[in-house]
């Protein structure tokens, strides 16, 4: 009977065992996604570095400067894939992001511009967008054409209105004109890679290898022209009288 008993128990203190193991298991799942809740990598705060960089321009004899502020965004989200591609930056208004300022890389390449605004995140037309246009020169020749993509391979963008009197060479690199209030004149968009001449126009179609690594972007900064707003008034101002 003591024998018999002792199975008994035996089987009844492993049935309750078991349960018991289930019932400690499921805790420890618990409790260790609680702890996975708590790790840093959970947790995705906006950024908010700036830096403060003027670009100064000499005309005459006069030195002019032109401020501009880096603003740090990490990106969350990018395509390279389609025709109309599009970043996303882990970055928005309430960290003092606008709308129409250009994005660059670390290295000071163009990714895109920034399109639309939320309060912590910033959508950004892509370079490799088929709508992209973005104004640009020769850095060595200094003659002033326009980059796009023609939506075909992601590591190749188009050079036009470049004329054939000015001075080309394979290797040369090509950097934002500095003409518009997105860019500041010199950063990289891309080195050229191969010179068409057109047949029927006075100019060159160039193909250029894009200087930033669409495939690998993790962090981008956004540039804030701190002047832009007082040359768009004057523009506008001088667009209404021309009417």
């Amino acid at each position: 009977m003591n024998e018999i008993t002792g199975r008994i128990n035996n089987q009844y203190n492993g049935v309750a065992y078991y349960f018991q193991l289930k019932s400690t298991n499921d805790s420890l799942v618990r409790a260790n996604a609680d702890l996975y809740n708590k790790l840093k990598s959970d947790f995705d705060l906006p950024d908010t570095t700036n830096k403060s960089v003027i670009n100064y321009i000499k005309i005459d004899s006069l030195v002019v400067g032109r401020k501009y502020l880096y603003k740090e965004a990490k990106v969350v989200a990018n395509s390279v894939s389609s025709q109309t591609n599009y970043l996303v930056l882990g970055r928005g208004s309430n960290q003092q992001l606008v709308r129409d300022i250009g994005v660059v890389d670390p290295n000071n390449d163009v990714v895109g511009i920034v399109t639309d605004v939320s309060s912590n995140f910033a959508v950004v037309m892509s370079l490799l967008h088929k709508d992209s246009r973005i104004s640009a020169k020769l850095k060595k020749g200094g003659d002033a054409g326009m980059v796009t993509w023609d939506g075909q391979d992601p590591t190749v963008l188009t050079l036009s209105e470049i004329r054939k009197s000015a001075k080309v060479a394979k290797g040369d690199t090509v950097v934002t004109s500095g003409f518009t209030t997105t860019f500041p004149y010199g950063s990289n968009i891309g080195i050229i890679q191969e010179i068409i001449p057109e047949k029927s126009t006075s100019h060159y179609t160039i193909k250029l290898k894009t200087c930033a690594n669409f495939f690998n972007l993790q962090y981008a900064y956004a540039i804030d022209n701190l002047q832009k707003d007082e040359i768009n008034r004057l523009l506008d101002k001088a667009r209404k009288e021309s009417q």
